[in-house]
């Protein structure tokens, strides 16, 4: 911890952070000891308590009753703080205002747009129906639960087995889906959100090939996936697709057996593909945070911001998701707003969210954890405010369901929980081809079929987990870097690794999948 009494007096950006001059606390970096001076505004403070890392103390005098305020917002109300208190769940309460009212007349102006030529290429697969791909899997499909565990010693056998890099330079693999859904459930909107994301993880343009497993007599069997297909406009392009069933086939021994026969077959039409100059425009970046901390709203956040503001400029595409995040700060998502009705829409995502977890007996501002309590992040305003900060300063153009792809370039909010393994395949199955994942405590989490950037908040973390977390926004932190410059590093590593360069959870093997339902409350 800093400070070493009052005998010597520290500049308040050497031990904390103060987001917005309005803020009247402040984060503390390193940790700050009782008894230790600091310089705020060419006044002087003595911080009254040791306060940890990621945790707050008061700038000035707040009584009873009034707001604390970060990022220029309320984040709690005073129980009666003093100039040098820390900022505890006993100091401070979670209530705050949320102000709703959206005029009718609400418009923002649309991003400004660089001209062509400073848009920037990468190396992408373009796709016949005109989207590009960031890479080029041969995707095997389990249509159900039941049919999961062959389709993943089908990847598994086949990518050791079967492909290499030098026998088929153009394709990133072969890989696998399983999911605990599909069967033994309610019709209705589980079946088509699982429907919808299966579907467009097989027709995403990640994916150069797709073989579709069954085991047959499940409700999402391959006649029922075929008819969804049919009615929702297909694949987008023709690439190549076999189907086989466990029931068909005999069992889980000539499945295997049976599927790797197939992969062998589909390898060489998969390697057709091969990269071409494309336009960053075509990149569709998933912001996504988990296991954060009291800094990741301060650093890594707000640098995926820049990132996301500089994709957009591009006429890129960016998609938020984590909904129950939103909670305590919707309105200012909502604000940004390109009309009053995505204003609405963006408190309509919200609510049913509410609502949707108030059925199960639960709340939103149940969401931060033990590990973002303990890192700062004290109720869920703090988190949200934080975690906004992701999408940058653009405005929003729409609202998509979980799984759905967005109609226009541009920031959409995606609806969805916050759990990492659910949200995550949403924000892909929606397009993403890219998604940087922001952390403070740390996170190793992956994609089937998109890579996943990690973005330490701090440079700790980063360190401890160099092989797992490809970015350090902690060098913010520290004041060695700007958070524009660090989102101007993020942005172009987003760019490198659109173009072939592998994150660091593509080399660990990290493919987790699931998707979220309707009939139990992530949060």
């Amino acid at each position: 911890m800093s400070g070493r009494g009052d005998d010597e007096v520290q500049p308040l950006a050497r031990v904390a952070v103060r987001v917005d001059a309005t803020d009247n606390c402040a984060v503390v970096k390193t940790g700050v000891t009782a008894g230790t001076t600091v310089e705020v505004d060419d006044r002087r403070l003595v911080v009254r308590t040791d306060v940890g890392p990621g945790h707050r103390f008061a700038l000035m005098d707040i009584p009873d009753g009034e707001f604390v305020v970060q990022y220029a917002q309320p984040i709690g109300t005073s129980l009666g703080l003093a100039a040098g208190d820390a900022i505890t769940e006993t100091t401070m309460s979670n209530d705050i205002p949320v102000v709703r009212e959206i005029p009718d007349d609400l418009r923002n102006p649309a991003p400004v747009h660089l001209p062509d030529e400073a848009i920037g290429t990468f190396p992408g697969f373009l796709r016949p129906d005109g989207r590009t791909g960031t890479r080029n899997f041969l995707l095997v499909l389990p249509t159900s639960m039941c049919s999961s565990h062959e389709a993943n010693q089908i990847a598994t056998i086949a990518e050791f087995q079967h492909w290499s890099r030098s026998k088929f330079p153009n394709v990133d693999g072969v890989v696998a889906i399983p999911h605990s859904k599909g069967c033994g459930c309610s019709d209705g909107s589980n079946l088509d959100i699982t429907m919808r994301t299966l579907a467009n993880y097989a027709d995403h343009p990640n994916v150069g090939g797709v073989l579709m497993l069954e085991l047959g007599c499940e409700k999402t069997n391959q006649t029922v996936v075929d008819r969804w297909l049919g009615d929702h406009g297909g694949f987008s392009w023709d690439k190549p697709v076999e189907r086989i069933g466990v029931q068909t086939e005999g069992g889980t021994e000539a499945t295997i057996l049976r599927g790797l026969a197939l992969i062998e077959k589909m390898l060489p039409e998969v390697d057709r593909h091969h990269r071409t100059d494309r336009p960053v425009s075509e990149i569709v970046l998933g912001l996504k945070c988990g296991g954060s901390d009291g800094f990741s709203g301060l650093s890594a956040n707000p640098a995926l911001g820049v990132a996301t503001d500089h994709l957009i400029d591009r006429r890129g595409t960016a998609i938020i998701t984590e909904v129950p995040e939103f909670c305590g700060a919707e309105h200012v998502f909502a604000w940004r707003a390109k009309d009053a009705a995505t204003a609405r829409a963006v408190y309509e995502t919200v609510d049913w969210y509410k609502a949707h977890a108030a059925v199960f007996g639960t709340r939103l501002d149940d969401n931060p954890s033990p590990g973002n309590r303990a890192g700062g992040l004290l109720n869920i305003a703090i988190k949200s405010l934080g975690a906004l900060a992701k999408a940058g300063s653009r405005r929003v153009e729409g609202c998509c369901g979980y799984a759905e792809r967005p109609t226009s370039p541009g920031l959409w909010l995606m609806q969805g929980p916050g759990y990492d393994q659910e949200a995550t395949p949403g924000i892909v199955a929606s397009g993403s081809n890219v998604v940087v994942f922001t952390t403070g405590r740390g996170t190793t989490i992956g994609n089937a079929i998109c890579p996943v950037i990690k973005l330490s908040s701090n440079t700790e973390t980063f360190e401890r987990m160099k092989h797992d977390i490809d970015l350090d926004a902690g060098t913010v932190i520290e004041g060695s870097e700007s958070i524009e410059a660090c989102g101007r590093r993020v942005f172009d590593h987003v760019v490198a690794v659109a173009g072939g360069e592998p994150a660091h959870a593509e080399k660990t093997k990290h493919r987790e999948f699931q998707i979220w339902s309707e009939c139990s409350v992530s949060l």
